[in-house]
């Protein structure tokens, strides 16, 4: 399955899988909970991040497969290491 682009059929890339998708949530679900527990908004930690306030809502939520420098760089605005919000990551159990 593929998009026509100029002429072109593109494959379709980006598509997360529904273990992707549980791990993500995961993830997402403890960055949320970091954020909170240190008080900050979306606002305040996607300064800290340099990322838009949007793009850390998708991450919440799960719905952003982020690259590990975004992730490093929330890490550094929740003031934490990768591992802290990564334990047990990739879930076997998804």
């Amino acid at each position: 399955m593929g998009t026509l682009v100029r002429g072109l059929i593109v494959p379709i890339c980006g598509t997360i899988s529904a273990v992707n998708q549980g791990n993500l949530k995961l993830l997402g679900q403890r960055i949320r909970e970091r954020r909170k527990n240190l008080g900050l908004t979306q606002e305040e930690l996607a300064a800290r991040a340099g990322i838009d306030r949007s793009y850390t809502g998708g991450v919440e939520r799960g719905t952003r497969n982020l690259t590990f420098s975004v992730l490093c760089e929330i890490c550094r605005g929740l003031a934490c290491d990768v591992a802290e919000l990564t334990h047990n990551l990739p879930s076997v159990h998804n």
